[in-house]
């Protein structure tokens, strides 16, 4: 079975020969940390000069078997708030971050006026250079590998530029109070993911097998609104975001939410999201158990192994054993991809990412019966 027909079979919900295995095949899925990445390269015996344009060695995915490669990225065009000032630089959305860190929220406090005439970035000045690379890029792997082609999203999700925009508390605020505001900005994000999407998908899709997209809408202990306030105020404009992707490819859609989002999945699977990331465990009512219970049947199931306490924590045969339960109850007629929850942070042992491979490695041959 090639990597490729691997894909298809395990998000059709039939039985592979495998899990999918990923890393660094999504952002969500990256290995940051050039530190813990020379880890791996020398445990895995690869030295000199990189391989590949991922950030992981071409030989390192090739070594621990992943089935992805990746292409894309989010073209956003420069616009008037493009700049920097002392130590706060600001993006095109004219979001400021310090450090890394979002520390000014333009739109905090706006009214409807002012949400309705800010400026937004202009998908017409997109640089094409970079979805022609990218979609060369995709058309190579697609006709020269057998590897499942995902390309990044192109834009932000509504919900998480709205929070940066505004400020979170200003934006939760908004959601239950100020619901016209709310429509206001989601109807003008929507027509410029829209025109991004067609530009970007219109070049790309017809050589990827997935795409993703990215959206938090949970806490750990729960999301961060009602199921009601979720169907009123985010759920039509992703749904019709996906909707339109779907018209410029065949690609599979999957989407990151961390956090508590059990009570959310019915309305994502309603929207059309096929494959659901990252399966945060030690979340409420997000079990490996109970996902696979209530919707494992419905919709794919991508991540899962934790990044918050096991890989940091524990030695590489803990992470094995507990790579192998999560198989036990995963991969049970197909509908699941192995992967880190999250992206791998600077305290994660490069022997425990390197065992998440071969603990599924070992449980594959333990169930049949080879060494």
């Amino acid at each position: 079975m090639t990597h490729r027909e691997r894909f298809y079979t395990v998000v059709n919900h039939k039985p592979a020969d495998r899990a999918i295995f990923d890393l660094c095949g999504t952002p969500q899925t990256n290995v940051d940390y050039e530190e813990t990445r020379q880890g791996i390269n020398r445990l895995l015996g690869v030295s000199g000069e990189k391989q590949g344009h991922f950030l992981l060695d071409e030989r390192v995915l090739q070594k621990l078997d992943i089935d992805f490669r990746r292409v894309g990225g989010m073209p956003t065009p420069k616009t008037s708030h493009v700049r920097r000032e002392g130590d706060i630089s600001y993006d095109a959305f004219g979001i400021g971050y310090r450090s890394g860190q979002i520390c000014y929220n333009p739109l905090r406090d706006a009214d409807i006026d002012e949400v309705v005439n800010y400026e937004l970035p202009n998908a017409d000045n997109i640089d094409p250079k970079w979805i022609e690379l990218w979609a060369a890029q995709a058309k190579a792997l697609h006709e020269n590998t057998d590897y499942a082609v995902v390309a990044e999203h192109p834009v932000l999700g509504v919900f998480e530029i709205g929070c940066w925009m505004f400020g979170f508390d200003d934006y939760l605020y908004r959601l239950a109070a100020e619901p016209e505001v709310v429509h206001a900005f989601s109807e003008r994000i929507l027509a410029y993911q829209k025109k991004v999407i067609e530009k970007y998908y219109g070049a790309l899709g017809k050589y990827i097998d997935c795409t993703t997209s990215g959206d938090d809408f949970g806490t750990q202990s729960g999301p961060f609104m009602s199921t009601q306030m979720f169907q009123e105020l985010v759920k039509p404009y992703m749904k019709e975001r996906i909707a339109y992707t779907k018209k410029f490819t065949d690609a599979y859609y999957k989407h990151h939410t961390c956090g508590s989002v059990h009570n959310f999945i019915p309305d994502l699977i309603d929207m059309g999201v096929d494959i659901l990331n990252p399966i945060q465990p030690g979340v409420y009512m997000m079990e490996h158990e109970r996902l696979k219970k209530d919707f494992g049947d419905k919709i794919t199931f991508w991540g899962g192994v934790d990044t918050q306490h096991l890989l940091p924590e524990k030695s590489a045969e803990e992470v094995k054993a507990e790579v192998k339960r999560i198989l036990s109850i995963m991969d049970v007629n197909g509908g699941y991809i192995l992967s880190p929850a999250h992206t791998i942070q600077f305290d994660v042992p490069p022997e425990n990412v390197i065992a998440i491979y071969e603990g599924a490695k070992e449980y594959y041959r333990e169930k049949n019966g080879t060494k």
